[in-house]
């Protein structure tokens, strides 16, 4: 039982951190979760949970959910899955991912230090994006940074950003789910975890929610900016 309560806090903290910014409650969970659990239970678990979060998120800013939007980050995710699968298996991941690590630290430090306008880059790019957050999804399970970056790139506000993200990680989370389910990836030791986890992550996603409505748009984002810089550290490390 121990076990059941040590990962319940782990998503309580992981609830929170995605309940604050939209993303990143995978980038807390599975490095916790590790050290007690076998990650092939880990992985599944949190995309279980991951949907608890998306489905909280998505009905709270369900005024601010644009489908204009969110699909041109779904429509180009398609092709670039089939394209990351490929990759995987001609290319080595770990220059890749130390690339795309190098990148993401870079950026975020230019926009921590230097504060550029927003550039509202058009539809194509969003295809773009979602192009690219398929492709490193499927060959290097770590797609959120591309569609994480092109939401900053806009002048939304907090709340679009944050329901344009949501959206877009509840379709392809619910359709990972789905797969895992199938394939039998999640066992009965997934979901008896996930029934004691699933309170404490929806607990905090809703205390990362209030904080999140109580600061403005700049702050918000340099909560992102730090958070890609913790992602792209671990992606070079890993």
């Amino acid at each position: 039982m121990t076990v059941f309560f040590i990962a319940g806090f782990i998503f309580l903290l992981a609830g929170f951190v995605q309940g604050l910014t939209g993303f990143g409650s995978a980038l807390v969970a599975i490095p916790l979760l590790s050290f007690i659990i076998d990650i092939k239970t880990a992985v599944p678990l949190c995309m279980l949970n991951g949907l608890i979060i998306t489905s909280y998120l998505a009905f709270k800013l369900r005024h601010y959910l644009n489908r204009d939007k969110i699909f041109p980050l779904l429509i180009g995710s398609l092709p670039g899955i089939a394209v990351g699968v490929s990759l995987l298996k001609q290319v080595d991941a770990s220059y890749i991912r130390y690339g795309i690590g190098a990148l993401l630290i870079i950026y975020s430090l230019f926009n921590l230090i230097f504060s550029p306008r927003p550039l509202n880059p058009g539809k194509t790019w969003g295809y773009l994006a979602g192009f690219l957050t398929g492709t490193i999804g499927a060959a290097f399970s770590a797609g959120g940074p591309p569609a994480i970056i092109y939401t900053t790139l806009t002048s939304w506000k907090k709340e679009e950003i944050k329901a344009t993200l949501t959206g877009f990680f509840a379709t392809t989370g619910l359709i990972t789910v789905i797969v895992h389910a199938v394939s039998g990836i999640t066992t009965l030791t997934t979901l008896k975890i996930f029934a004691v986890t699933a309170p404490f992550v929806l607990i905090g996603t809703t205390l990362g929610s209030l904080v999140s409505g109580r600061i403005n748009r700049r702050t918000y984002l340099q909560l992102i900016y730090c958070f890609l810089i913790v992602m792209g550290i671990m992606m070079m490390l890993t």
